[in-house]
């Protein structure tokens, strides 16, 4: 396997239970930082309903981490720099008592480490060993280290300071329309990274909230669920390609004799035998893949190979599985001896991952065929997505067997779908009852064919703009679960929340057909809801609200305070500006002052900046000048060539391969295609500069 992110090893933030302090592997102590509230230290229990306020910035090897959190009034700020090494900097600073914990398994509470403190005080020692310092109000400096190793508590702020700058130079930024869109994303991925006792490895779970039942969760220390991993893989992908790739791999290993990928799998409640969760695999993973370089030559492949058996098995298990009414796919579950809840309607609902969606309220479970009575149209487009991105992955790696397999059995599942889902009296996509007849109820899976390319390119303009009228699932905060017109809608969990993964694929269904009139609206409204939650309450949602009035901060609402997948809504804005589509990446101006910069690529960092003009640089080398109303697409970029399309008004400036003289070209209404050679330098130790 290849080396993936983060490394077991030295200081992070890996402990499920806390976001305040750092603990050391292999082994070593825990250091945790607290508050002196009326009722004594407060060291626990800062969630995003207890007191978590902010979160700061988390490189992937917790080089360095800040956070901010609160108890009875009294912010307490945090800055901790780790890492892979053995020594650890941290500094707290409040306007009230501090406190810190070091605990870890020696005889002496700290494992024999030497723990060194600025203002220099008595620590006292609790019962089980571990020792406790009290601070007075104001700033204190810790530094953390094995016995003997040089140093002093004295370099803490000039460390910390140097792990900074290092931190802030590899850091995703963005700004103008897409706001902190980008520190959103990758503190919702980085922060909720942490280490798994029982498996023995480093994992990005659903959420630290939603996993540690210290932290009112549902399980013990970890979980995993498919879709939310192949979700927080994508969102990975654009902080750092190695990271992305090892959150990718958690889950398949855990995959069924029969190749079915679980629902979820966790410390305390075992892994869901009896049912899965919708087909995203290969359709995020072809994604990521695609986003990592300009050509396949820079790009991961070591992604591909690791990912593809267990996801074409997981492909094939579908059909073997969950063949439903009129020999579709339906959701299902498995019955499991021992578990008198399994061969549900209650589990089929859960592996659509819909669970409550007004869309099932009708159907019934049949046991004949182990699933729901029901043909559901996202399952079915979803699969030919899958069966499309995974035949795509087949060409990349030399499969010519398995690519012209999963490319016919596309295209009659495509006209499949495409004759018995199709509802003429409603003139759109609709789940169709195993009795006959299309179901009503309206949800924006009902825009999943436009993903998988079922529709010819009328009936995909009459769809979307059928589906997104303000009532329906249009408007200012648009793509709810379910429709607002549906007698089901209730604006709450998916009875008609806002989903990042649901609003992902309708927005990337559309982009398919390049309706971006129609996307862009509600990329744009769903990037306000993003930005006001994160600015507001440091927060990426589980689900976000409908409704303006409705407040999810409490543990009913259902919603946790930071889910890697709400990072989606911002990655779709990112497509407005760069998109590493299948055919090729394509740039736009956004009409809006916007910028991104330090995408992570294989030949290096990607920057895109849209102001008076649509620039486009690696590592500082530019590679595209363009007016702002130019577009290129198919844009892709080798050691000889570069080549796309440019369309719109105005002109472009293309910077051949290997550095030399930009070649300007004129652009008029029509799309112009280009192909420029060049000579490629000869790189330096480590450069794929192109």
């Amino acid at each position: 396997m290849s080396t993936v992110l983060p490394v077991p090893a030295g200081w992070n933030t890996w402990d499920v239970r806390h976001h305040t302090g750092m603990s050391h592997l292999p082994s070593g102590p825990r250091v945790r930082f607290g508050l002196v509230g009326e009722d004594g230290p407060v060291v626990d229990g800062f969630t995003w309903r207890d007191g978590l306020v902010r979160l700061g910035h988390h490189a992937v090897d917790g080089s360095f981490a800040e956070v901010t959190v609160e108890a009875g009034g009294v912010a307490l700020r945090l800055a901790f720099g780790g890492g892979t090494g053995d020594v650890l900097h941290a500094t707290a600073e409040t306007a009230g008592a501090a406190v810190l914990v070091v605990e870890g398994g020696g005889a002496d509470g700290d494992g024999g480490w030497d723990v060194d403190v600025s203002p220099a005080t008595e620590p006292a020692t609790r019962p089980d060993g571990a020792r406790v310092w009290t601070f007075p109000p104001g700033g204190a400096a810790v530094r953390v280290a094995p016995p003997g190793t040089p140093g002093s508590v004295a370099d803490t702020p000039g460390a910390l300071a140097a792990r900074r700058a290092g931190a802030e130079a590899a850091r995703l930024r963005s700004s103008g329309w897409l706001g902190d869109a980008a520190d959103a994303l990758t503190r919702a991925v980085t922060w909720n990274t942490v280490y798994a006792p029982g498996p023995g490895r480093v994992m990005t779970v659903t959420s630290r909230d939603f996993v540690s039942a210290e932290r009112r969760g549902f399980y013990g220390t970890w979980a995993l669920h498919a879709w939310d991993t192949f979700f927080t893989g994508l969102a990975a992908t654009a902080v750092d390609r190695a990271y992305a790739r090892g959150v990718f791999g958690q889950i398949l290993p855990h995959a069924t004799a029969s190749g079915m990928i679980p629902n979820r799998v966790s410390d305390e409640r075992g892994r869901t035998d009896d049912r899965s969760q919708p087909p995203v695999g290969a359709l995020t993973v072809y994604r990521a893949y695609l986003a990592g370089g300009l050509s396949h030559a820079t790009r991961d492949r070591a992604l591909l190979e690791e990912t593809f058996p267990a996801l074409l098995a997981w492909h094939d298990w579908w059909p073997r599985a969950r063949r439903g009414p009129h020999g579709l796919l339906a959701w299902g579950s498995d019955p499991v001896e021992g578990d008198a809840e399994s061969a549900t309607l209650d589990r089929a609902k859960r592996e659509s991952g819909l669970d409550d969606s007004p869309m099932y309220d009708e159907a019934a479970y049949d046991p004949a065929t182990g699933t729901m009575d029901l043909a559901d149209v996202g399952l079915n487009a979803l699969h030919i997505a899958d069966a499309e991105a995974l035949a795509d992955i087949a060409g990349l790696l030399g499969d010519a067997a398995a690519e012209c397999r999963l490319r016919a059995e596309a295209a009659g599942a495509r006209a499949a779908v495409d004759a018995l889902l199709w509802d003429e009296e409603a003139g759109g996509y609709r789940n169709l009852r195993a009795a006959g007849g299309h179901d009503p109820h309206v949800a924006p899976t009902l825009l999943y064919p436009l993903l998988a390319g079922v529709p010819d390119e009328e009936r995909a303009r009459a769809v979307a703009e059928a589906l997104l009228r303000p009532g329906t699932l249009g408007g200012e905060r648009p793509l709810p679960s379910v429709a607002r017109d549906d007698p089901g809608f209730a604006a709450t969990y998916w009875r008609g929340r806002i989903w990042a993964p649901m609003a992902y694929l309708a927005v990337e269904g559309l982009r398919r057909y390049g309706l971006r009139a129609a996307s862009r609206p509600v990329v744009d409204a769903l990037l306000r809801l993003f930005l006001d939650e994160w600015r507001l309450h440091s927060h990426v949602r589980e689900n976000y609200p409908a409704a303006p009035d409705e407040d999810l901060t409490g543990l009913p609402a259902r919603s946790d305070g930071l889910m890697a997948w709400g990072g989606l809504l911002g990655h779709l804005a990112f497509g407005e500006l760069a998109d590493a589509a299948p055919g090729g990446w394509r740039f736009a101006h956004p009409g809006e002052p916007a910028g991104l910069t330090g995408l992570p690529l294989g030949e290096g960092r990607l920057s895109v900046d849209a102001g008076d003009r649509l620039t486009v640089s690696l590592d500082g080398l530019p590679l595209l000048d363009a007016s702002p109303s130019v577009v290129i697409s198919g844009y892709e970029r080798t050691a000889t060539v570069v080549r796309g399309t440019a369309e719109g008004t105005g002109d472009v400036l293309v910077t051949p391969p290997g550095g030399g003289a930009p070649v300007r070209l004129a652009v008029e209404g029509d799309a112009r295609r280009f192909e420029i050679p060049g000579v490629p330098r000869v790189p330096g130790p480590g450069s794929h500069l192109l």
